[in-house]
Order: C-alpha cells, then structure tokens, then sequence
C-alpha cells in the first residue's frame, strides 16, 4: 500500500502514517474498511500483510519502542513456561515513564538503567519485523531477581526448562546473575536443580 508514493510498512503508527501524508480520517476509514487491523491505539498493520508470530508483542512494541519483552512473556517466547501471562511484560529503564497501555494488558518492570541491555536480544514478532526481547538466560535471571514477586515455583520451573535445553549455558547465567546482583540465589537453585 501506498501513500503519496511512500509505502507504507505492514506495521505502523498513527504518527507515521501522517508523516506519508495519510490523514486520520483517511486512516481510519481504511480501518472500517477491513483494509488495516489496528493492533493497539494507534498502532495499525496492513490486512493484507502476513500474519504476525506474536501480535500483542508487536503491537507493544510499537507502543513502547524503547521497552524489552521480559519475564513470563520472554518465557514463553523462549518456550520455557506453559503459562500464559494475563498482560505483556516489559522492563523500561527505571529513570523512564512507564507507558500507559490499556491494549493489549501491560504489566511494567523497572530495571536499572546501567544494566538494562545485558541479555538483549531480539525477536521476529512478524515477518521482516523485529522486537526487542531479553535472551533466555536474562529471562531466567530476572525470574531469580523477581521470585517474590512473580512466584518461587516459577522462577525454579524455568531454570529447570533452562538446564534441559541443548545450548543451555550455566556458566553464562552465573555470570549474569553476578552482575545483575543474584549470584547466591542462582547459584543455590542451579545445586539444587543439577543433583535432580
């Protein structure tokens, strides 16, 4: 699709929509016309475009560019949990605002900003397009980091899911975890899960 000789991408804003020169109106009568999906406010993606993997990670991430994907729904991504979280979960750096997103459900971490891109790694939510997302070793840790919060139990399942993977890589989550200051509580749940 075109907009004054400017494509536009399969995924994209309001505010770039704009910046091609399609008006609002225009813009949203596409969307009743079944021309775009409109994944969040102000968020929209061509229908004709391929299916996106992880729709409500792409719609976030379009939201909050600056944000990573993290905890249970990192998890899941890396197929370490059978849960399904109730609303995305992403970490900004703690000096940030925390976006305001009622769609699709949010819940928000605060990470320091010194370490917040250890572990960043990205995935293709859609075809062609990638969102940021913490690699499965930052994942693990950040559960460890968070137990209190989000569940003993579940921080210990995903190390074990960790462990079982082929390429998984202990020494590298003990280095993580050192830096991100749970060295002891990684280090006693890893004894823990190699002599089961």
């Amino acid at each position: 699709m075109t907009v004054g000789g400017n494509a536009l991408p399969s995924t994209f804003t309001t505010r770039t929509a704009r910046t091609l020169g399609l008006h609002p109106r225009d813009l949203y009568r596409m969307r009743d016309d079944g021309e775009l999906i409109e994944l969040s406010r102000g968020v929209f993606r061509q229908a004709d475009a391929p299916a996106p993997d992880w729709a409500d990670l792409l719609a976030v991430a379009f939201r909050a560019p600056n944000a990573i994907v993290s905890c249970v729904s990192a998890l899941v991504v890396h197929d370490m949990t059978d849960e399904i979280p109730a609303a995305v979960q992403i970490a900004v750096p703690r000096a940030h605002r925390p976006p305001r997103i009622s769609y699709p459900p949010v819940e928000v971490f605060r990470f320091a900003s010194v370490t917040f891109e250890l572990g960043l790694s990205a995935l293709e939510a859609a075809p062609g397009e990638n969102i940021r997302i913490y690699d499965a070793e930052r994942t693990v840790v950040d559960l460890m980091r968070l137990r209190h919060r989000l569940g003993e139990p579940l921080a210990h399942a995903a190390l074990r899911r960790y462990l079982r993977r082929r390429n998984a890589r202990p020494g590298q989550l003990l280095a993580l975890a050192d830096q991100l200051g749970v060295l002891g509580p990684v280090r006693a749940a890893l004894d823990v899960a190699s002599a089961e």
